[in-house]
């Protein structure tokens, strides 16, 4: 079962590391993972999204919890929040498929970022299951990279992380 956790760390160098660690050293595997500072400098939020059951999530939350630049780490449920990830996707074009290749990126309302003699590059913005069904209508016309920044994700509503 995957779950989302929201970590709120103290923005200092290297305290990223220190939370990924622990989470190797435990033999957590992360699925998606990432980082950017809050709306206060000092602060940073780290997004993870892990499997595992929730015993084992509880567990982790715990140990994360015990670090010394941890502020809050707290478990986004899907329904109480909402999820997106960017994705970066090129694939060969040929001139006969650039039409069903801009329909389908106009239906899912991906951005066409670049345009060469062989390819096209797209700019997804959505919840993992979006950005998975566009991958698959993808693939038929030749996936050449596909860049993914993991989850960002947020409470809805009022509630909010302690900073």
């Amino acid at each position: 079962m995957r779950h989302i956790l929201s970590i709120v760390v103290i923005n200092n160098a290297g305290v990223l590391g220190r939370v990924v660690g622990l989470f190797s050293r435990r033999g957590y595997n992360i699925d998606s993972l990432s980082v950017g500072t809050s709306e206060d400098q000092r602060y940073a939020r780290i997004t993870v999204s892990v499997q595992g059951d929730d015993q084992v999530v509880a567990q982790i939350q715990k140990q994360v919890a015990k670090l010394v630049d941890v502020q809050d780490v707290f478990e986004l449920k899907p329904e109480c929040a909402i999820f997106r990830e960017l994705c970066l996707v090129k694939v060969e074009a040929t001139a006969a498929a650039r039409p069903d290749i801009f329909n389908v990126a106009s239906v899912f309302r991906a951005n066409i970022i670049d345009v060469s003699t062989k390819t096209i590059t797209m700019e997804l913005n959505g919840d993992l299951d979006k950005t998975n069904a566009f991958i698959e209508l993808m693939k038929p016309y030749g996936i050449l990279e596909i860049v993914r920044t993991g989850l960002a994700a947020i409470a809805r509503g009022a509630e909010k992380a302690k900073i």
